[in-house]
C-alpha cells in the first residue's frame, strides 16, 4: 500500500494502515483517538528497527511503527517463541516461593505470552509482575478476570456491584464511566486484559454460573451496557474481553464442572444470544472469550464444546460475524472441556478451532510438544501460528506494551482506591435502585407523622441496625428487628403486638443471597410475617435488599423498593427513597413471577437535580487535585482545631466532593457522616434570615430604604427609629455586634442561674429549651427583645450623622422581627414553607432535638459560663438560645448536602429545578458588592480585598459570595465558575476559645484547593 508523505497526516495513515492490519484494533483506535508511542528499546525486550525499510522509484512506502515492531518482534521469535505466546497461564499473588518460582520455570523455559492473576493483593502483584516481565523476551500480556473490578480478585481494591445491578441502570454514562475507572486501575497496576464484561443475556433465572453476572434478560439492554463497559475499558487501553461467546445465559449447569447445553433454535441464537456480540463487534470490541458449551444446532459433534468447534470459532464468530480480534478460550481447566480430552489434544482443538490464546492452560510443555508435532504433521500450519502471535503482538503493541516500563510502586494502593472510585460507586447503588410498586402513591413517606409508622429489619444483626438506624436518621419513627429470624409463630405473634398501634410498617430484608439455591435465602417465615402484617390491613412498604429474582419469593404488598443488592450504600440510600429525599430510576433488570423486565416506577424529588453525583471530570476538575482535601482535613484534625467536618464540593450542579472526616467529639469513635447535624451558627444569618427577606423583597412586601421602626413601632422614639433595613443588611446600623447584658441579667452575681428565668425541668412555665438539660420561661423571648430595643448604639462608629461598619447579631435579630411581623409567622416556619420545604430540605432545622436524637448532632461548647453543660443539639450562640433556638443571626442547624441545595438554587439566580423561589433579578442584587472596606454585599459576604482572608481563598471570583459561622462553618458560591464550596465542623467543641481553624486557614487551604482542581475556568483569577 503505497501512502504519500506530503498528502497525509501521520494520524490519518495510522488509522488507515490499521484498518487493513486489524480492523478490532482500529474501531479502538478510533475510539480512543491517542497517539500511539514510538518503541524504543528496553533491556531484555525486543527492540524495533529505527529506520523505514522498502522504498520504491515511485515514492516512499511508509512503514508504520505498529507494523513495523509487530513485524520485526515476530521474526524475531524462534517456533517455541512463537507458540509460547498463545499461552496465558494463571498465577496467584498471594502464594509462597515455590509458586512464583514455577511462573518463572514456565516463562524461562516456554516463553509464556502472558499470565492471569486470580486471588492476592495489589502491591505483591504489580511486584510480581515487574519480576515476571524482567525475565520475559517479549513483555507479557497480563490480565485479570476482574467483571465488577479488581476487588473481585484481590484485596484492598474496589469492588463495583455486580452486571445485574448495573442492568437496572437506565444512564449507561454510569456503566462507561466504571468501564474507564476499573480500566484506569488495571492500567496503573499493569494490566492490559480485563475477562469482562460478561455478555451473556441471563434468560434462565435458574442459571447457576452466569445470573447476576449478567445485566439481565433484555438484549437491548445487555448489549448497550456491555457495549459502552468495553469503551470505558478501551478507552483506557485496556483490552475488554466479551464472553462467553456464544452465550451462557440459559444454560442450566455451570461449565466449571460438567458441559451445559444450549438448545436454542439458529433464529433464538441469531435474536438474542449472539445480538449482543453483534452490537460489540460492529462498534470497537477487541476480545472475545469462548464458552465451553454445547451447542447443537451451531455444531452437533457429540460432547464438542463451543470452544473447541471450528465451526463455532473460524465459521460463525470469524467469518460470518466478521470478527477480526483476539479469542480467548475459556479456562482450560474447567470441567465443561478438560473431561472431554486430554490437556494437550483439548488445547491444539481450541487452536485449530480459532482461538488465539489458550487461557489457565494444564500441560504447557506437553501442549507445546503436541502443537509442533501437529505443525509437523500439518494438522495446523506454521502460517496460522504466525497469524495468531501477529493479532497477539498488535494488541500488545496498542496496550503499549511496546515500550514496557516496570509499575512504580509508590502511590499504588491511593491511586486503586481514589475518592472519585468510591464517590462513582455510590453513584451507580443509587441510580439502581427500583420502585417496582406504589399504590395509591405511598411513596414518599412523610417525615413527621411519627405516630403512624414504625420500622421492621429483618436479618444479619449488622445490616438490620444499619438500615433501621438510617431510617430513623430521617423521621425517628419506632424501630424493631427480626436478627436472623423469625424463627416461629410465636416470635412473629409477639412482634405483630409490638406494631398493632401503626397503621404503616416498612420492612427490610437484608442477608439475600445472589444465587438461585435455597430460593436466594428467603426466609420463610419472613414471607409469613409479611402477609400476616398485610392482612391485618396496614400499609406494608417492602424494601429487598437482594437480586430482582429473588421478589418472585415475597407475597403482595402496597409498595415494593428493590435494591437488587445489600451493600451498605443500598442501606443507607433507601431510606432516603421512602422519604422523597433521592429519586429513584432503576427498571428491573429481570423479570419475576409479578413483575416484567423494565418495571420500575421514576419518583422524582425536588433534589435531584443538584444530588446526583458526578466525577470531577465531567464538570472541568481534577480527581487528583481534589483528592489533597483530605490531607488538610485530616490535618485539621490532628492539630484539634476540630474533631471532625463535612466538606462537599459542587460544580455545574453536579456534586463532585462529598466527604465527612473525624468525629462528633474527641471522646467517642462516633464518625461524621452525611446526616450529621452541624450548629451553622451565623450562616443562619444568609440561609435563613437574608432568604426570608430575599422572599419579602420579591413580593414587594419590603422596602430596603424603609425604616425598620415602620415595621416595628416600638423602635420609635428610640435611637433605632432612623435605622433602615438596608442598614442593617449593611451592618452599619450602629447596633452593638453582641450584647452580653442580655443573658447576663439572668445570671445571680455568683455567676448561677436565676430561677425566676430557668429550670432543669421543662413545664407549660419553663418550655423554652435553652439546653440539653435547662429551660427558660417562654416570657423571657419579650424580654430579651425590650433589652435589645433599649440598648445602646456604638457612637464611635457615628460619622456625619452616619454609622459605619459593624458587623452585629443584633441587627439581624432586628430583621428577624421584621419578617415575622410582615409575616405574622415565626420565621423558622415561614422559611420553612416557603424555601425549605418547597426543595426538599428536611435536615436543615432550628431546634433540632424536636426532631432528631442528639447522637445524630455534632456536639459545640462545654458551657462553663453560661449553662454549664455540654451543649448538643441546642444552640451555641447564647443570645440565640434566650429567645428559644430562633433568632435572626444564628440557631440553624444543618447537613452539607442540604445547604447545598439552598446554595444552589441561590447560585441559579432562585431557580431550582421546577421549582422557583426568587425572581431571577433578586439573588444577583443582594449578592452585588456594596461596601468594598468591608467586602459586604446586602447581607452577603464578598470577597475581601486584602487578600490575606482566613477562610476565603484569594482565586474565588469577584461574583462569589457567601458566609462564615462561629462555631467554624462556611458556604461559598460562585456563579463565575457555577460552583458551590460547603464547610461545616464544630470547632468550638470542646471550648469556644480554640481558633486553630483559623490559625492554621482549614477552610481556606481547603478552598484553594478547590479552585486549582478547575481545569477549565470560567472566570479569570485574580
Amino acid at each position: 500500500m503505497k501512502f504519500w508523505l506530503k498528502k497525509r497526516s501521520f494520524a490519518s495513515l495510522t488509522v488507515l494502515a490499521l484498518i487493513v492490519l486489524c480492523p478490532a484494533v482500529t474501531g479502538a483506535l478510533m475510539l480512543i483517538n491517542n497517539k500511539i508511542g514510538v518503541p524504543h528499546e528496553t533491556k531484555k525486550k525486543v527492540a524495533a528497527p529505527a529506520v523505514v525499510k522498502a522504498k520504491k522509484s515511485n515514492g516512499p512506502i511508509l512503514v508504520l511503527p505498529e507494523a513495523e515492531w509487530v513485524d520485526s518482534t515476530l521474526s524475531s521469535l524462534s517456533l517455541d517463541e512463537k507458540i509460547g505466546q498463545l499461552f496465558m497461564v494463571a498465577t496467584y499473588s498471594n502464594r509462597d516461593n515455590r509458586h512464583y518460582n514455577y511462573i518463572d520455570k514456565l516463562i524461562n523455559e516456554y516463553h509464556l505470552g502472558g499470565l492471569i492473576f486470580f486471588q492476592g493483593g495489589p502491591i505483591s502483584q504489580a511486584r510480581l509482575t515487574n519480576r515476571y516481565q524482567s525475565e520475559s523476551k517479549v513483555p507479557l500480556f497480563i490480565g485479570i478476570d476482574a467483571e465488577w473490578g479488581l476487588g473481585m480478585r484481590l484485596d484492598s481494591t474496589i469492588s463495583y456491584p455486580k452486571q445485574m445491578v448495573l442492568g437496572a441502570i437506565q444512564d449507561d454514562e454510569l456503566i462507561y464511566q466504571m468501564g474507564e475507572d476499573i480500566g484506569r486501575q488495571c492500567k496503573r497496576l499493569g494490566t492490559h486484559i480485563n475477562f469482562a464484561p460478561v455478555s451473556d443475556i441471563n434468560s434462565n433465572p435458574n442459571n447457576p454460573v452466569i445470573g447476576v453476572r449478567s445485566f439481565g434478560e433484555d438484549r437491548d439492554n445487555v448489549s448497550r451496557k456491555a457495549v459502552a463497559y468495553m469503551k470505558g475499558l478501551q478507552k483506557e487501553r485496556v483490552i475488554a474481553t466479551a464472553k462467553h461467546f456464544p452465550g451462557h445465559g440459559d444454560t442450566g449447569t455451570d461449565s466449571h464442572y460438567t458441559l451445559p447445553v444450549l438448545t436454542h433454535s439458529s433464529e433464538q441464537l441469531k435474536e438474542t444470544d449472539l445480538y449482543p456480540y453483534r452490537r460489540l463487534i460492529a462498534d470497537s470490541l477487541m476480545g472475545v472469550l469462548s464458552g465451553h458449551l454445547y451447542v447443537p444446532v451451531l455444531d452437533n459433534t457429540p460432547q464438542l464444546p463451543s470452544s473447541l468447534s471450528t465451526k463455532v470459532i473460524n465459521g460463525l464468530l470469524r467469518k460470518e460475524m466478521g470478527f477480526r480480534g483476539l479469542v480467548f478460550t475459556d479456562a482450560m481447566n474447567m470441567r465443561g472441556v478438560a473431561k472431554t480430552g486430554k490437556a494437550p489434544e483439548i488445547n491444539l482443538k481450541a487452536l485449530i478451532a480459532g482461538n488465539d490464546v489458550l487461557l489457565f492452560p494444564e500441560n504447557v510443555g506437553e501442549t507445546i510438544a503436541r502443537i509442533k508435532q501437529a505443525i509437523s504433521k500439518k494438522e495446523i500450519s506454521e502460517k496460522i501460528i504466525d497469524d495468531k502471535v501477529k493479532r497477539i503482538l498488535q494488541g500488545k503493541y496498542w496496550a503499549g506494551l511496546n515500550h514496557y516500563e516496570p509499575i512504580k510502586i509508590d502511590g499504588l494502593y491511593a491511586d486503586l482506591n481514589q475518592e472519585s472510585s468510591q464517590a462513582l460507586y455510590k453513584a451507580l447503588c443509587e441510580a439502581s435502585i427500583t420502585l417496582v410498586k406504589n399504590d395509591e402513591e405511598l411513596l414518599p413517606l412523610p417525615v413527621d407523622q411519627k405516630e403512624e409508622l414504625a420500622v421492621v429489619s429483618i436479618g444479619e444483626r449488622s445490616l438490620s441496625s444499619t438500615f433501621n438506624e438510617s431510617v430513623t436518621s430521617i423521621s425517628p419513627i419506632p424501630r424493631y428487628n427480626f436478627y436472623d429470624g423469625p424463627g416461629s409463630q410465636q416470635e412473629i405473634a409477639e412482634m405483630l403486638d409490638h406494631l398493632a398501634p401503626y397503621k404503616t410498617v416498612i420492612v427490610g430484608v437484608q442477608g439475600l443471597s445472589s444465587r438461585p439455591n435455597r430460593n436466594y435465602r428467603v426466609n420463610p417465615k419472613a414471607v409469613s410475617f409479611i402477609s400476616q402484617l398485610k392482612g391485618q390491613g396496614k400499609k406494608v412498604v417492602l424494601c429487598v435488599f437482594g437480586p430482582a429474582y429473588s421478589l418472585s419469593y415475597f407475597p403482595e404488598v402496597d409498595a415494593l423498593l428493590c435494591a437488587n443488592a445489600g451493600g451498605a450504600e443500598q442501606l443507607e440510600i433507601v431510606p432516603q427513597m421512602l422519604f422523597g429525599e433521592t429519586p429513584t430510576k432503576g427498571l428491573l433488570p429481570v423479570s419475576t413471577h409479578a413483575f416484567k423486565a423494565g418495571t420500575g416506577i421514576k419518583m422524582h424529588t425536588t433534589s435531584e437535580n443538584l444530588m446526583a453525583s458526578s466525577h470531577p471530570e465531567k464538570v472541568g476538575m481534577s480527581s487528583k487535585t481534589l483528592q489533597k482535601i483530605e490531607s488538610i482535613a485530616q490535618d485539621g484534625i490532628s492539630q484539634k482545631a476540630f474533631p471532625g467536618c463535612q466538606i462537599l464540593v459542587a460544580r455545574q450542579g453536579k456534586i463532585v466532593y462529598n466527604r465527612q472526616f473525624g468525629t462528633l467529639d474527641y471522646r467517642t469513635t462516633d464518625k461524621v457522616n452525611d446526616q450529621t447535624l452541624y450548629d451553622l451558627a451565623s450562616l443562619t444569618k444568609v440561609t435563613a434570615t437574608l432568604q426570608a427577606i430575599m422572599l419579602l423583597y420579591d413580593q414587594k412586601r419590603i422596602d430596603l430604604d424603609q425604616r425598620a421602626s415602620y415595621y416595628l413601632p416600638e423602635l420609635i422614639g428610640t435611637n433605632k427609629e432612623k435605622i433602615t433595613i438596608r442598614n442593617l443588611l449593611l451592618h452599619q446600623s450602629g447596633l452593638l455586634s453582641f450584647y452580653p447584658t442580655l443573658w447576663n441579667r439572668t445570671k445571680t452575681k455568683g455567676g448561677g442561674l436565676l430561677p425566676e428565668y430557668y429550670s432543669s425541668q421543662p413545664d407549660s412555665v419553663y418550655s423554652l429549651r435553652i439546653a440539653p438539660k435547662l429551660y427558660a420561661k417562654a416570657a423571657i423571648k419579650d424580654s430579651v427583645w425590650k433589652w435589645v430595643v433599649e440598648s445602646p448604639l456604638n457612637t464611635k462608629r457615628l460619622r456625619s450623622g452616619q454609622y459605619g461598619f459593624l458587623y452585629s447579631d443584633l441587627g439581624f435579630l432586628t430583621l428577624q422581627k421584621v419578617v415575622e411581623r410582615i409575616t405574622k409567622a415565626p420565621m423558622d416556619q415561614f422559611v420553612n414553607d416557603h424555601i425549605y420545604a418547597p426543595l426538599g430540605l428536611k435536615r436543615l432545622v432550628f431546634n433540632p432535638l424536636n426532631q432528631f436524637s442528639s447522637d445524630q448532632i455534632a456536639p459545640t461548647e462545654l458551657d462553663h459560663h453560661y449553662r454549664n453543660q455540654l451543649l448538643q443539639g441546642t444552640v451555641h450562640d447564647q443570645m440565640a438560645a434566650e429567645v428559644g433556638g430562633v433568632s435572626g443571626h444564628a440557631g440553624l442547624f444543618g447537613t452539607a448536602q442540604d445547604l447545598a441545595i439552598l446554595c444552589q438554587m441561590n447560585l441559579w439566580k432562585g431557580q431550582y429545578g421546577d421549582k422557583k423561589i426568587f425572581e431571577k433579578e433578586t439573588v444577583p442584587y443582594f449578592s452585588r458588592l456594596y461596601d468594598e472596606a468591608h467586602h459586604r454585599g446586602l447581607g452577603w459576604d464578598k470577597v475581601p480585598s486584602s487578600g490575606n482572608s482566613s477562610y476565603v481563598s484569594d482565586m474565588v471570583s469577584p461574583n462569589s459570595f457567601g458566609h462564615s459561622g462561629f462555631t467554624g462553618t462556611m458556604v461559598w458560591m460562585d456563579p463565575d465558575e457555577d460552583l458551590t464550596f460547603i464547610f461545616l465542623s464544630n470547632r468550638v467543641y470542646p471550648s469556644a476559645r480554640n481558633n486553630q481553624i483559623n490559625t492554621h486557614k482549614i477552610r481556606r487551604r481547603i478552598q484553594d484547593t478547590v479552585y486549582a482542581s478547575i481545569t477549565d475556568h470560567k472566570s479569570i483569577l485574580p
